[in-house]
């Protein structure tokens, strides 16, 4: 660890301390064996929102209270490193927000809302954007992202930003989830010695361990998914084009998106409904015009399955009977609420996942080289060629893992290469017409279920992430939507069950997601739990 490093954590940890010191001023106790006195434990949207309109909740003490409990546990207590920084303005944007409650303006479906954001995302604050690298360690960008500029029109208070997988996840071999340069390994709130898999990791935990009410995170393939299913939450990765990209750091402009996460499927669905639209900046958004929805609202349904016609996708099948057991269950359940079920054993064709592979290689080279240039004069990396350089010569960046992700796609050529254009149509072709939708057509199917995951993994620096098995990689191919949501636990760690489909059929998986929770009920909040599990 060099000086550059230690002076960071430092600060780091003197800052929270701080903040640690302020908030028990309140009187309140902290995080103890597991325990604590939050008062807004498991509170949705809606709680805080009749809180706001009948005056007996001040957005600034809702802010202070959730502050205080990133300084308790995030911090302190169980460590949970989930959160990279807080927004110093936090409490000024709450005291404006009051002014307006005191006026009688309580306007934006999100008022008052504490929202944190993966550090992939710009804002145009006082807050850095970083993707967790140490090459990126003070990076101002020079305006919000299209999902911070949305979030603020809403009402919602951005409290901070969220520690991720650095460069979400696709920097090089042996790589551990949850883990950055700047953030350190953020832990799984359930087990602290368990994995909270990635890339959207500190996004995932914050919103377990509520330390905020929503958080947004990006996925390329599994990073919105595959942490809400070990943290145990509902996450929703839509449709790419529902939701612009102008603002986050990239990999793959055919597959990225952002997706909000939350507790409940309602709570996320009302977050979506705030970050549609169609965005200038970013073309794949033109797409969605006539199909977005500013209010997803009208598709819960508590009678939502009845009559779906499910595919089961049964290619996770056989790798961990416990999962198999709860994936029984779930589907034993959604009949049990009208629905029909069809077994189905493939989703897309065998080498897809090479094509998509090849693209993000391509693009992710394009990209953050775009973005590099976005920083202006003063970005503190200017090429991936930059990056790859400075990697190189500092002490933490390589120090568990290499860089071998960001060495092949500097050794890529432009877009225009044609082995780049044969793998975008492959890929498209075999993810799209010979994948997913081939399958819900000649079945008939409303959408597809799998289980997101296997439980969590013990936290392995030396060796690495030990996936078991996911299900995320056709919807991710396709740029198709995704939602996960809880299904039950193995061994006290939260499995997640996943509901995919075709392009803008968001409305219909929330009706089967939103029906198969109100019918089950599975999150339970996290305890914490130290010691080797």
């Amino acid at each position: 660890m060099n000086g550059m490093n230690l002076l960071y954590r430092r600060i780091k940890l003197l800052y929270f301390l701080f903040l640690l010191v302020f908030y028990s001023c309140t009187g309140q106790h902290g995080y103890e064996n597991g325990e604590t006195d939050f008062p807004y434990e498991e509170w949705t949207i809606e709680d805080f929102r009749q809180g706001y309109e009948d005056g007996s909740l001040s957005v600034r003490e809702v802010v202070e209270a959730y502050l205080k409990r990133i300084a308790e546990i995030d911090q302190a207590g169980p460590e949970l490193q989930s959160v990279l920084q807080v927004n110093p303005d936090a409490l000024a944007i709450a005291d404006s927000l009051d002014q307006l409650r005191i006026e009688g303006n309580v306007t934006g479906i999100l008022f008052g809302i504490p929202v944190l954001l993966k550090d992939n995302l710009d804002t145009h604050d006082k807050m850095a954007t970083t993707a967790g690298s140490r090459a990126l360690a003070g990076s101002m960008p020079l305006k919000d992202s299209f999902v911070a500029r949305k979030l603020r029109e809403s009402g919602a208070v951005i409290l901070g930003k969220a520690n991720l997988s650095e460069w979400a996840n696709f920097r090089g071999e042996l790589s551990s989830s949850g883990w950055s340069g700047i953030g350190g390994q953020t832990k799984n709130p359930y087990y602290l010695d368990r994995n909270p898999c990635g890339s959207s990791s500190g996004s995932a935990v914050s919103v377990s361990a509520n330390l905020s009410v929503l958080a947004i995170g990006t996925e390329t393939n599994g990073s919105i998914v595959c942490p809400s299913h070990a943290s145990g939450i509902v996450g929703i990765k839509p449709t790419v084009g529902l939701v612009s990209r102008s603002g986050v750091i990239p990999i793959s402009f055919t597959q990225d998106t952002p997706g909000p996460m939350a507790r409940t499927v309602r709570d996320a669905a009302i977050a979506l409904g705030c970050l549609v639209g169609v965005d200038p900046e970013d073309e794949k958004t033109l797409a969605s015009a006539g199909n977005y929805q500013s209010d997803y609202l009208p598709f819960l349904k508590e009678d939502g399955l009845k009559g779906k016609r499910i595919g089961w996708f049964k290619g996770p099948s056989g790798r961990n009977f416990k999962v198999d057991q709860l994936m029984e269950r779930a589907v034993a359940q959604m009949e049990s609420l009208g629905a029909t079920i069809v077994p189905i054993e493939q989703v897309e064709p065998s080498g897809t996942g090479s094509h998509s592979f090849e693209v993000m290689l391509y693009e992710y080279k394009d990209g953050l080289n775009r973005y590099f240039a976005g920083l202006g004069p003063k970005a503190p990396i200017r090429s991936l060629e930059d990056l790859i350089s400075f990697n190189k010569e500092d002490s933490i960046a390589l120090e568990n893992y290499n860089q071998v992700y960001l060495e092949q796609a500097q050794e890529k050529g432009d877009l225009t290469d044609q082995a780049y254009l044969d793998a975008l149509s492959s890929l498209n072709r075999m993810s799209r017409e010979e994948g997913i939708d081939k399958v819900l057509q000649a079945q008939g199917l409303d959408a597809i279920i799998a289980p997101t995951g296997s439980p969590a993994w013990k936290t392995d620096l030396v060796n690495g992430d030990s996936f078991q098995l996911g299900s995320s990689s056709p919807a991710a191919h396709a740029g198709y939507p995704n939602i996960t949501l809880p299904m039950g636990f193995v061994g006290g760690l939260p499995v997640g069950i996943s509901v995919f489909g075709t392009a803008w059929s968001e409305p219909t998986l929330l009706e089967i997601a939103y029906a198969y929770e109100q019918g089950t009920h599975h999150r339970k909040p996290p305890k914490f739990i130290s010691g080797t599990h």
